[in-house]
Formats: C-alpha cells, sequence, structure tokens
C-alpha cells in the first residue's frame, strides 16, 4: 500500500483534543457517550413503567429530567455522526483506502471480500464494545480520554483491559499474518 501522509500530525490532534475536552468540561461535563443510552432507556422506563424503573437497581439511578443534560449527551451522538460523515466527504480522497475499494487487504486474504460480512463484524464488534463499557461504567471516550485526564484509576485499568482485548483479538482473527 503506497504511504499517506497525514491530514493532521498527532501531536495537534493530541492538543487540539486537550483543548476540547478541557472547554467541555468546564461549560457541562466531561465527554462521554455510552451513558446517554441509558439515561434514554431509564427516562422511557420512568415515563412509562416508573415501579418497574425504581425496582431496577440500574435504571434507579437514571431517568430525572436534568439527566438528559439539555441535549448534551445526545446532540454528542449526533454530532459524532455528523461530523464523521463531514469529513469522511472532505476527505474522501486522502482515505488510505480510497484508492483500493473499502476493504483491507488482510480482511479481505482472512475472511474474504463480502461487505457484508465485514459491515456485520464491524457492527457486532461496536455492539459488545458498547455492553463492555456500560459494564466498565463508562465507555471509551469517557474512559480513556475524560477518565484518564482526571487521573481515574479505573480510567487507567480500563485503557490496559481494551488495548489488551484488542491486540489479543488481533492475534486470534489474523493469526499472525500482517
Amino acid at each position: 500500500m503506497q504511504d499517506k501522509q497525514a491530514i493532521i500530525s498527532w501531536k495537534a490532534a493530541g492538543i487540539a483534543l486537550g483543548l476540547l475536552l478541557t472547554l467541555a468540561t468546564a461549560l457541562v461535563k466531561p465527554l462521554g457517550v455510552s451513558t446517554q443510552f441509558v439515561v434514554s432507556d431509564a427516562v422511557v422506563a420512568h415515563a412509562v413503567a416508573e415501579k418497574f424503573a425504581e425496582g431496577n437497581a440500574y435504571l434507579a439511578n437514571y431517568g430525572e429530567a436534568n439527566d438528559w443534560g439539555v441535549g448534551y449527551g445526545w446532540m454528542l451522538v449526533f454530532g459524532m455522526f455528523v461530523g464523521g460523515g463531514a469529513c469522511a466527504l472532505v476527505f474522501r480522497d486522502k482515505q488510505p483506502l480510497a484508492d483500493q475499494g473499502s476493504l483491507p487487504e488482510l480482511w479481505v486474504s482472512v475472511f474474504g471480500s463480502s461487505r457484508l460480512k465485514r459491515l456485520t463484524a464491524a457492527f457486532a464488534g461496536g455492539v459488545l464494545l458498547l455492553f463492555g463499557a456500560r459494564l466498565a461504567g463508562g465507555c471509551t471516550s469517557g474512559h480513556m480520554i475524560s477518565g484518564i485526564s482526571q487521573l481515574a484509576a479505573s480510567s487507567f485499568l480500563f485503557g490496559v483491559c481494551a488495548f489488551g482485548a484488542a491486540i489479543i483479538t488481533a492475534h486470534l482473527l489474523y493469526r499472525g499474518r500482517s
């Protein structure tokens, strides 16, 4: 594969992310996405079946009117889709796979060229990640960006476990191929 020049240096991106995190924490609260799904479930559960929601140890902690955070959580989720889509359109010619199709060669050599299989695997991975995020009490943005910047021990542990699991999974899936 042809070596591509970075669109933005990792140093500049890190500084920009740090400034964004500082601004978000000062103005609203630390960044995090997965909690919004729980908040939404709890708000609906409290509205539809309040006795059930109050009796559920997990949902009872969420669902208050102020949990919506004036749309903060869902605006962040929406912004991720819009921002990701906008960047994909603006920088589509600079994407590493733009000139080869949309599937990496290593994926094709191990799993075949089915786009449906690739999309299914990506979706399943996202579902597992969201489940794990809620099990861990926060998502990668909440733990690894916001939590580590606040020196939370649980976030450091989450980071080690997330990267460890990713490395092991990649070795198992690709069986040492590179």
